[in-house]
């Protein structure tokens, strides 16, 4: 066998030569192409339908929601386990499948099961979650303000993180994803004065009841004039808190009753479920996450570009600082992959002169390692 392949390899010197250049050439393009990630693509038969109901207790949630969508789920095909968690406001049924099942047609059942619960009416719909080890955030930076932090500036800063640095990281190649926690996230706060809603005969309900039929954003139908079709929409939304302090709320025997008479409307924050700290000081958390297929160094990469240019534009007395990178590490497992295979290679070949004492042997041997 060893002397076929000698003598094919002689005699077709052409043709060995080109496919050595064959081999070198695909191995080119594979290695230049191939994404580079932490973890290898691995999918999870997984699936979690996760359902927010706001200051329900876990009691509640756990007969309200979690049972309803496990006893509907429970018959889905392929399933193998079920197991849930009810929490405060927040109600997770995980449903593992076996191995070999169908994750995208299992996704359809489920979505079409979870459609036929009946849930009470102010809860959120729920979404389905796909479990992936590589859903990490391959980026996580903080915003962090110099000074003591105080309630105000943070305000401020979660602003511009929602409304300006979001928006310049989104449109990044390979980036499916930006989100934003910590500081004060703002919220329109209504306090009603109970002794000047009882003296006119209201309620909160009134109250409550006109602000969902004034801030409205709902699709009107559509309208076919010759060969268009016009779609529309009834856009009757806040524009500002002073739009709400002038809502009219009663209008009895010539009395006019606004919200500004019987509650005070203010710009306040929404309750806070974490706090974030850099140093000590408090701070606004951005996590980037990448697309599936994307190269996760080369996303990297354009994330940092785009913060040198964000750096220059940042308010002042601002500053924005990565405390985690995916790359990095990526890029010191490949470095030292590369310089074990060099000194590898320099020791086998140090190894064979030394067997060989033929410096021209040698050289091949070493041409071919």
């Amino acid at each position: 066998m060893i002397d076929t392949i000698t003598h094919f390899a002689t005699n077709r010197r052409v043709t060995v030569f080109m496919l050595a250049i064959g081999f070198i050439l695909f191995g080119s393009i594979a290695m230049t192409n191939m994404p580079v990630t932490l973890l290898p693509s691995l999918e999870y038969p997984t699936l979690t339908i996760r359902t927010d109901y706001d200051n329900t207790g876990p009691e509640e949630m756990e007969l309200l929601i979690t049972k309803p969508l496990e006893e509907s789920v429970g018959v889905v095909k392929g399933l193998n386990k079920i197991y849930s968690t009810s929490t405060t406001g927040r109600s997770d049924v995980k449903l593992q499948f076996n191995w070999d099942a169908d994750m995208k047609r299992a996704a359809y059942d489920v979505r079409d099961r979870m459609d036929a619960v009946q849930l009470p009416l102010d809860v959120d719909s729920p979404i389905l979650l796909r479990f992936n080890p590589s859903t990490d955030p391959i980026i996580q930076l903080s915003l962090s303000i110099d000074g003591e932090g105080k309630e105000a500036d943070l305000k401020g800063l979660r602003t511009y993180a929602d409304n300006d640095l979001k928006k310049k990281l989104d449109p990044i190649t390979g980036v499916a994803a930006v989100k934003i926690s910590g500081g004060y996230e703002k919220e329109i706060e209504i306090l009603p004065d109970q002794f000047k809603l009882s003296q006119l005969g209201l309620s909160i309900n009134d109250i409550s009841s006109r602000l969902r039929q004034e801030n409205i954003n709902l699709s009107g139908g559509s309208i076919k004039q010759g060969s268009k079709m016009f779609l529309v929409r009834t856009v009757n939304q806040f524009e500002n808190i002073e739009s709400i302090r002038q809502l009219i709320i009663s209008n009895s025997n010539g009395r006019i009753v606004k919200i500004n008479d019987v509650a005070t409307v203010e710009l306040g924050h929404k309750d806070r479920k974490s706090i974030n700290r850099l140093n000590g000081k408090e701070a606004i958390e951005v996590a980037i996450y990448k697309e599936g297929d994307s190269n996760t160094v080369a996303v990297a990469k354009s994330v940092k570009d785009k913060l040198d240019d964000i750096r220059k534009q940042l308010p002042n007395g601002t500053s924005i600082a990565i405390i985690d990178d995916q790359s990095a590490f990526i890029k010191d497992a490949i470095d030292n992959v590369i310089s074990a295979a060099l000194i590898g290679g320099l020791l086998a070949v140090l190894i064979i002169y030394l067997f060989l004492r033929d410096v021209l042997a040698t050289l091949i041997i070493a041409v071919l390692i």
